[in-house]
């Protein structure tokens, strides 16, 4: 009677094996002081950082969305490990977590080593822009439950925050105003509605050219990480909201009080080209509801603090104010 191996079921352990020694030199690219051990254990180690009166932990999970669908149909796998990465470390620090270590999740119907490695290779990229390490994370061959050509990722990341600084609601005031920091373009959010409107109303092409380049590399323009802004301006910043899905109206109220409005003026905010693209056929405040517009993250600074966020933070500008009035946010 014939034998059947693992490999026959669809799991290459070999490939596997291959793969973790392919990601080794990713990995150690990310160390930062903190981490214990290499890859290969059982669990990713990383020491309590020292200075904290009461440290907190703090951890974010999330993953990149349907822009993995570009990025697998167009073969372009080394970006969407940075958004990865962003999408977590960037709602870290807007608890006033710094971030230490991150843990990726990559399932597979079929384990393809280059295109794994290349999509580490992001990751890695995004630990290094956030300064955190990259500590562990689980690869999953799973025939039968993903096409051959289909991956998934998730990101964990962990961070440490002072309890006494984590509390920003608290001390947004009237008269704060709002500064925005440019997103690169739509980030990880919105693809669904992207994709529906420039390839199936508009009929493009990812080889189109849009400003001087294929339309895929618009597309897959990796997010931006807003770390290293944070701790430049941590002491300068009241607070901060991480612009994603639900853009600035649902995303800006979640750093405000019950008693006070954030007043946004819609026409200071630099609108990027490709959401002018795709507004030909979307309602405009539909895309506000969808997408960042080309705001990032917003930062929540008192007046006589404007002048020295905006000299530091590349691209910055002020595009509104807190008020009283009940939580929400008016765009005028």
């Amino acid at each position: 009677m014939s034998q059947i191996s693992y490999k026959d079921a669809g799991v290459d352990i070999d490939a596997g094996n291959n793969f973790v020694e392919n990601i080794k030199p990713l990995v150690k690219s990310t160390k930062v002081p903190g981490v214990l051990g290499g890859i290969g254990s059982f669990a990713g180690a990383f020491e309590l950082p020292t200075g904290f009166k009461e440290p907190v932990m703090l951890a974010a999970t999330d993953g990149v969305g349907t822009k993995l669908k570009l990025a697998i149909d167009s073969g372009i796998h080394n970006t969407v490990g940075i958004d990865l990465v962003a999408m977590c470390v960037n709602d870290l620090i807007c608890n006033f977590g710094t971030p230490s270590f991150f843990l990726d999740y990559y399932a597979t119907g079929k384990l393809d080593v280059n295109i794994a490695t290349n999509v580490v290779a992001g990751i890695a990229e995004g630990c290094i822009r956030s300064e955190c390490a990259l500590i562990g994370g689980e690869t999953a061959e799973m025939p039968g439950m993903y096409s051959e050509d289909d991956y998934d990722l998730a990101g964990f990341a962990v961070g440490v925050a002072e309890k006494s600084e984590m509390d920003r609601v608290s001390l947004v005031r009237p008269g704060h105003k709002l500064i925005a920091l440019p997103s690169s373009g739509l980030h990880s959010n919105g693809f669904s509605l992207a994709r529906k409107v420039l390839f199936e109303k508009m009929k493009m092409n990812f080889d189109d050219d849009f400003n001087g380049k294929p339309l895929i590399e618009t597309l897959l323009e990796p997010t931006n990480i807003y770390v290293k802004t944070f701790k430049a301006l941590k002491h300068e910043i009241i607070a901060m909201a991480h612009i994603t899905g639900g853009g600035i109206v649902e995303n800006l109220p979640r750093v405000l009080p019950e008693h006070l409005m954030a007043e946004v003026q819609k026409d200071t905010i630099k609108v990027l080209p490709v959401f002018e693209l795709i507004a030909q056929h979307v309602d405009r405040d539909e895309m506000f509801r969808a997408f960042n517009m080309g705001v990032g993250m917003i930062l929540v600074v008192e007046e006589t603090n404007v002048d020295k966020v905006l000299a530091t933070a590349e691209g910055s500008y002020l595009i509104g104010e807190i008020k009283e009035g009940k939580r929400r946010v008016e765009m005028i």
